[in-house]
């Protein structure tokens, strides 16, 4: 796995490749970064609120943050995960609709704000950088329609598993014992995402820890053994490209 050097004046950013900003190249990259206006972010911050008509977008240089929506009975859910690399508030931007999801978050976090009007000007003079952000909404949509399809199709550990590995695939960093997710989510929230309830999936990370495919730590999710993972995940050949 290859990662894009860091390319920004902070020196702390090395955005993975499956990120918006790890696909660019470096004339479209040098363009984006020019625009919009630096904001910083503390722990627990909101970055976008769910239901609100902002219609600017956030890309994330450094951090960690988590995407919730609540639905009409006040049940809030994880929808995903966005860090270094990646954009935020796309949706919002080049559709006139109301945000989806608060994104929130998770410690510090540096990014830039730019108005909608400003991104669609550039998508329009750097067409290579629209044709990357149509990949990335594509492969979100891409994201959720497999977690819907899973709760059925497969067991408990299986949705884990899968899930990890597409962490593993769009925000891993090679580490000394595998890849390094660089982060770390609660068992609420991996059951969040797996859609199951929260001793199951105790369970599960207990399994694939003791069979030594994961190892979880201090604020980061290791996978040992990419390969023996995806086969836990029953990935077909044609579903890691």
């Amino acid at each position: 796995m290859t990662y894009a050097a860091s390319r920004d004046a902070d020196p702390e950013s090395n955005w993975p490749r499956g990120s918006y900003l790890g696909r660019l190249t470096e004339a479209a990259l040098g363009d984006l970064l020019t625009l919009g206006r630096p904001r910083r972010f503390g722990a627990r911050d909101l970055l976008v609120r769910q239901g609100d008509t902002d219609r600017h977008t956030l890309l994330l240089l450094t951090g960690f943050t988590k995407v919730t929506a609540t639905a009409q009975n006040g049940r809030e859910s994880l929808l995903a995960i966005r860090l270094g690399g990646d954009i935020i508030g796309e949706m919002a931007a080049v559709g006139d609709m109301p945000r989806t999801a608060t994104v929130t978050a998770c410690g510090p976090v540096t990014a830039r704000a730019v108005p909608h009007e400003t991104l669609r000007a550039f998508l329009l003079r750097r067409p290579d950088a629209a044709l990357e952000l149509t990949g990335i909404v594509s492969e979100r949509l891409r994201w959720a329609n497999n977690r819907r399809l899973e709760f059925r199709g497969y067991n408990v550990k299986e949705r884990l598993a899968r899930i990890l590995v597409d962490l593993a695939a769009s925000h891993g960093r090679p580490g000394r014992d595998g890849v390094e997710l660089g982060f770390t989510l609660t068992q609420p929230e991996l059951a969040a995402l797996t859609g199951a309830a929260e001793p199951t999936v105790h369970k599960a990370l207990k399994e694939l820890r003791d069979a030594e495919l994961i190892a979880t730590g201090y604020r980061t999710t290791t996978v040992l053994d990419l390969d023996l993972l995806r086969e836990e995940a029953r990935l077909l050949p044609s579903d890691l490209d």
